[in-house]
């Protein structure tokens, strides 16, 4: 089975989500790469020694400069006439391409799978991940989002792919980029942070989430992440949310503050390794998937841990 993953970079490096989807695409056959974008020959070379990688589709254009889904689809659509499988990791640009692939070529799309059972079965999240379901599928193509979480990330060097660039599809005219407001944080990547320290609720301001999570992140090296609730209150900004409507993280320690564990929080980070919890009410759901749980008030707690670390 020859599979096609694509490639998600920032124009000039592969990010780990790919590396992810590598080993996902692995598990079902010979992987190769699609490279779309406007100047991507440095993103091209970074993918070819990615661990067992076979083969990297270049498509340099610019109708592919921004990854806008309406363009990139038909490119993907037409290169599946050699390829069995289409995978994408399930990020924000990953879930906008693989369902208009899946209708261009008329198969029902698989999302957000955890596991490879077989060459036509998958293990993915269903009820918020408070059940795992067995999927098959009969159809002949796949198209496939991947819980990047739920798979070790190839390495990023020893490969050796062969690069070869394709025709581009054009624009389809169907959509156009206007611009892109990007937030500046001299932080970790949330979703590639090996520590995560996230806020709830429970602050009860914007100003006392910084206060305190901000000190013990910087202590800890650690990203910053924060509840829905946090974000909806206004405490912290949206890329900032952990959860099932946020962004879904397996850090090796993510530590849990005023986050009393609602189940679209616990499907965000779950799979951390280790998971420390801080909250008054010793009857939270978080302290149920925590490996540490410190019961007492965070305004006393936190900063009291921040001195110590």
């Amino acid at each position: 089975m020859k599979t096609l993953v694509w490639v998600e970079h920032d124009g000039g490096s592969v990010k780990d989500a790919t590396l992810a989807t590598v080993t996902a695409a692995a598990k079902l056959g010979e992987v190769h790469l699609i490279v779309a974008g406007q100047g991507v020959g440095d993103v091209a070379q970074a993918a070819a020694k990615i661990a067992g990688v076979g083969k990297v589709h270049v498509a340099d254009d610019a109708a592919y400069a921004n990854a806008l889904a309406e363009n990139v689809a038909p490119l993907i659509a037409e290169l599946m006439g050699h390829h069995d499988a289409f995978l994408a990791p399930s990020t924000t640009t990953g879930k906008n391409i693989a369902p208009r692939v899946a209708a261009l070529i008329d198969v029902m799309q698989i999302s957000d799978i955890l596991s490879v059972e077989g060459p036509d079965s998958f293990t993915r999240p269903i009820y918020a991940g408070n059940a795992i379901a067995t999927v098959k599928t009969s159809d002949t193509k796949l198209v496939l989002t991947v819980r990047t979480t739920a798979f070790e990330k190839a390495a990023a060097e020893g490969g050796s792919g062969v690069i070869e660039a394709v025709a581009s599809t054009g624009d389809a005219a169907k959509s156009r980029f206007v611009g892109a407001e990007k937030a500046e944080n001299a932080r970790p990547e949330l979703t590639s942070a090996k520590i995560i320290v996230s806020g709830g609720r429970a602050l009860g301001s914007e100003e006392q989430f910084h206060a305190l999570i901000d000190p013990l992140a910087d202590k800890l090296g650690a990203a910053v992440g924060a509840s829905r609730a946090a974000v909806d209150a206004g405490y912290a900004p949206n890329d900032y949310q952990v959860g099932q409507t946020g962004k879904i993280v397996a850090p090796e320690v993510y530590v849990a503050v005023g986050i009393s564990g609602a189940i679209q929080h616990l499907a965000g980070m779950k799979d951390s390794k280790v998971i420390v919890a801080i909250n008054k009410d010793e009857d939270a759901p978080i302290f149920q998937v925590a490996d540490i749980g410190l019961v007492g008030d965070l305004f006393t707690v936190v900063p009291e841990l921040t001195e110590k670390v």
